[in-house]
């Protein structure tokens, strides 16, 4: 067992890894084995000092008599751990500074103890203070980089705050229901059963929220493949594919593969259902997905930018182009995003979907539909990108406003033009709507003439 000193000296590891080394915090923390009584205080400490990094910085600064940076990386980011503990936790504030200094010594950096004590003591005096002048720049009062809220109040105009609160909250704990078992309700019951109340989607029609996040193996059936985990924005999908029996049905970019197990568990009577993923250790979690929920799908790996590779030349009714991006509508899930990404990310990322949409056009049936889809917050990867593609595609129309009308749930919002009069395309669903993760959608249709 890992002492409260060892456990915030982990965690500041964990933050200094991601911050100076540009490592996934996911990645980081997946195949450690902590204890569970401590695994609970590390993600805590780790994912919230990384999604409040930017404010907890902007601190430092005005606590640091010298610039954060010039600080040796170790004691930096157990600064950050410590602000992050008396700004942002309930954790008593005595307990976070004297656990904080002690974690130094855990480290070895003994000599740094001083320093850390000081920064602390007076963050705990002053706290009031110093948050309202550091709070004055939206950047450092939602922890966001510059550049990030700058394209969010250019791309939703009405709506960025909204979203940038919403990046901040702790994600919400969605499931998928398999309706070839249960219908909604009766999975509730089972739920009920075990003391677990829930709600449900209004859009997504297989959706249940937990009002917090359980061990899923606690979950009843899910060995089985009762239920999985899925948030309710990614499970409007395979709704929006809209897929019918004997059809062929291509899920590009597919691990983990919960959208491919969607479609399969909505439309078992498939010709084929064909699962692409780039990565074979990836493709492995597609694999063990389908056999937990009893079902089959040709398993491909494959880029979805180079299908002359793997292409049969036997064409899709549908498909489903979940473009690799910048992930900045989960951020909440994800808070290392807001670390990790870069502006000149977008670009690249932008030139990657535009060259494997034009690339998988080819392979769908006239008549066929392809539905991009992406978890990006940025008009750059989204409606841009189709737009542009739809200029250049004569045989493509983009019919999303058609399939929502039919969809038979609430329209949500279409996106925000940025200028009066512009045409939107697609769906765009911005963090937090009816608790959902940031999404887009793009319903693609080709011409048979």
């Amino acid at each position: 067992m890992s002492t409260p000193a060892e456990i915030r000296a982990q965690a500041a590891i964990l933050l200094m890894q991601v911050v100076d080394e540009g490592r996934s915090l996911d990645a980081l923390l997946e195949n450690r084995s902590d204890a569970p009584q401590e695994r609970g205080l590390l993600r805590s400490l780790s994912y919230g000092s990384v999604r409040w990094y930017w404010r907890l910085l902007a601190v430092l600064t005005k606590l640091c008599s010298q610039p954060p940076e010039d600080l040796q990386p170790e004691v930096r980011a157990l600064a950050l751990v410590g602000l992050y503990q008396l700004l942002h936790t309930d954790i008593a504030a005595h307990a976070a500074v004297a656990e904080t200094v002690e974690a130094a010594r855990a480290l070895k950096l003994n000599r740094a103890t001083g320093l850390l004590n000081a920064i602390l003591r007076r963050c705990q005096r002053e706290s009031e203070k110093l948050t309202v002048g550091v709070d004055e720049d939206p950047s450092q009062r939602f922890a966001h980089p510059r550049w990030l809220v700058t394209h969010l109040h250019h791309d939703w105009p009405t709506k960025a705050e909204s979203i940038l609160q919403a990046n901040n909250e702790h994600p919400p704990f969605w499931l998928r229901v398999n309706t070839r078992h249960h219908t909604r309700d009766a999975y509730r019951e089972l739920l009920m059963g075990q003391g677990l109340q829930s709600t449900v989607s209004e859009y997504a029609p297989e959706a249940v929220l937990l009002p917090q996040a359980v061990e899923v193996f606690s979950l009843p059936g899910f060995k089985e493949g009762w239920v999985s985990v899925q948030d309710a924005a990614a499970q409007l999908a395979a709704h929006l594919l809209s897929v019918e029996p004997e059809q062929r049905v291509l899920d590009a970019c597919a691990a983990p593969g919960g959208k491919t197990c969607h479609v399969l568990e909505m439309q078992p009577a498939l010709k084929e259902m064909v699962a692409l993923d780039v990565s074979g250790e990836r493709m492995k979690r597609v694999r063990g997905n389908l056999k937990r929920i009893d079902m089959e799908a040709t398993l491909i790996v494959g880029s979805a930018a180079d299908p002359e590779a793997w292409w049969d030349g036997v064409p899709f009714e549908r498909i489903l182009l979940d473009v690799p991006c910048s992930a900045t509508g989960v951020i909440r899930r994800h808070p290392d995003i807001k670390v990790l990404r870069r502006d000149e990310d977008i670009t690249h990322f932008s030139l990657r979907q535009a060259d494997m949409l034009r690339r998988m056009w080819p392979l769908l049936a006239p008549g066929g539909r392809l539905v991009y889809a992406s978890c990006s917050a940025l008009r750059a990867e989204n409606a841009d990108v189709i737009s542009a593609f739809l200029d250049s595609q004569n045989d493509a129309r983009d019919i999303t406003a058609e399939v929502l009308a039919r969809f038979g749930s609430p329209q949500l919002s279409m996106g925000e033009p940025n200028l009066p009069g512009e045409k939107q395309v697609g769906w765009a669903i911005p963090a937090g709507t009816e608790s959902m993760d940031g999404f887009y959608y793009a319903c693609l249709q080709k011409k048979t003439n």
